[in-house]
């Protein structure tokens, strides 16, 4: 898949997909956005992207699928937040799983040759066991987000079997870079970024030994570039829906209390810390083994450190051109 193909992103006024929009763009591809913008911002967009703003789950991205007849519908568009999932799993369901069907009923529609889903490595594994964690662990969901993006998986994989439509599915460990949005309750790396901006204390729940494998945002965009171009093996029911998804993470296992640590040495600035009570039902560890698609050829490119650092300084630089 070398030549120029046509690309539909959804999402991809977001954080994570405004990278992968310019990764795609990068190998000149074209690329259309579908974003609601309840929390994508168009700034965040290349003007050579064309910006659809649509909800997933709508006739209009029927529409643009039947005008562009994309090669390839990268999916970044979703309901990511845990706590809302919990509260109310019908809206979680609506965005993560209605929207994803409308989108596979129309790449199947045009003829679409690939799909490229974003599972998450996060939370479909549950509380693992073995940890780095590799993707033939046992699926188990502690909450109905987690429950939608598993199901997304096990759609696409009938989408595989019984109508050919092509699929990869990345499973994401915590992503954190630039254009995350520092005041939303995901992203600790971001929030941790703009309260020491602040000169503020660093929240941390419960003792901090929680861990997470944190993986730069531009190494993402190149685990869907991979995704996007790779050859895909037969279908191998042995495997089931392992056989084509591939964590995307760095192996390593990061305490919140290293990570603070960490971005106050980058700051140069050391506030303090305000523990409080840990949150029910967040995991304790998690972190992934990514040796599959280590296999295909990617890798890590940028060392914590060196991520921390250009994401605190975009963070600083957007924060002072806005005060």
């Amino acid at each position: 898949m070398s030549e120029s193909m046509r690309v539909v992103v959804t999402g991809g006024a977001g954080f994570i997909g405004s990278h992968v929009v310019d990764a795609y763009l990068s190998r000149g591809h074209q690329v259309w956005v579908v974003d609601d913008l309840s929390s994508g911002r168009r700034e965040n967009l290349a003007p050579e992207a064309e910006l659809v703003v649509a909800d997933i789950a709508s006739t209009e991205v029927r529409d643009l699928f039947r005008e562009v007849k994309p090669d390839i519908v990268n999916h970044h568009a979703a309901q990511i937040d845990v706590r809302i999932s919990v509260e109310d799993p019908a809206r979680d369901a609506r965005t993560n799983v209605l929207g994803l069907l409308n989108l596979t009923e129309g790449a199947m529609e045009v003829g679409t040759r690939r799909f490229v889903y974003v599972s998450s490595g996060g939370v479909v594994y549950g509380e693992p066991e073995v940890r780095p964690t590799p993707e033939g662990m046992p699926k188990l969901p502690m909450s109905p987000y987690g429950v939608t993006k598993l199901s997304g998986e096990y759609y696409l994989n009938y989408y595989r079997q019984v109508h050919g439509l092509e699929y990869v599915a990345l499973r994401y460990s915590n992503v954190f870079g630039p254009r995350q949005d520092p005041h939303g309750e995901a992203g600790v790396v971001a929030i941790f970024c703009n309260r020491l901006l602040a000169g503020e204390a660093l929240t941390i729940f419960g003792d901090g030994e929680q861990t997470r494998d944190y993986v730069f945002v531009k190494d993402v965009a190149a685990a869907n570039m991979l995704a996007s171009e790779m050859t895909l093996p037969e279908w191998d029911g042995a495997e089931g829906l392992d056989q084509v998804a591939f964590n995307v993470g760095t192996g390593l296992a990061t305490s919140v209390n290293r990570l603070a640590d960490a971005l106050e040495g980058v700051a140069g600035i050391h506030p303090g810390r305000d523990y409080r009570a840990g949150r029910p039902g967040e995991l304790r560890h998690s972190t992934l083994e990514a040796g599959k698609l280590r296999g295909r050829g990617w890798a890590p490119q940028v060392t914590l450190t060196q991520a921390l650092q250009e994401t605190y300084q975009h963070i600083e630089h957007t924060r002072n051109a806005t005060t």
